[in-house]
């Protein structure tokens, strides 16, 4: 009985720690994120064509990797001129400026537009290249066909 009594004070006293622990995480995360205020809003403004494809269509992990790259690629170009600013009071202003809301969205379009598109290319480029082997394998054939056609037999 004894070690039953270890084995569930022990257990309490994780559970204990896991709470203490993701409260201090939390309240960490709260004071870095008003801290990085400006980074937060482009990152939040940026990926949420990313955040939408993770919600709407969470099974698709192909699609969730090639727009959230892309956009990621976008948002760090925003996020590299935010950077390159140095007074607090332009960093606000990174979210007013429509261009880097259209980099932003639009690396996330192109991440979609080569989800959707980029197979249905490889498909018919393949299917193109396999039609004209299989003419030139027919004309060999028929020219094999009038070399050999009175040479073999109609048996064979």
């Amino acid at each position: 009985m004894k070690k039953e009594n270890k084995i569930s004070l022990k257990k309490n006293k994780q559970l204990k720690n896991n709470s203490f622990q993701k409260v201090f995480l939390f309240t960490l995360l709260l004071l870095i994120s008003f801290k990085v205020l400006p980074s937060v809003i482009v990152l939040f403004l940026g990926l949420l064509p990313t955040v939408t494809i993770v919600v709407t269509d969470p099974k698709n992990i192909n699609k969730i990797t090639t727009i959230g790259c892309f956009n990621t690629a976008g948002v760090m170009i925003c996020l590299n001129s935010l950077y390159n600013q140095f007074s607090s009071a332009e960093k606000f202003s990174i979210t007013d400026n429509i261009y880097n809301i259209i980099i932003m969205l639009f690396s996330a379009a192109l991440g979609s537009f080569l989800y959707h598109i980029l197979p249905d290319l490889f498909i018919y480029i393949f299917k193109n290249s396999a039609q004209h082997r299989l003419k030139i394998i027919n004309a060999k054939l028929e020219k094999l066909k009038e070399t050999w056609d009175n040479i073999i037999p109609e048996k064979y």
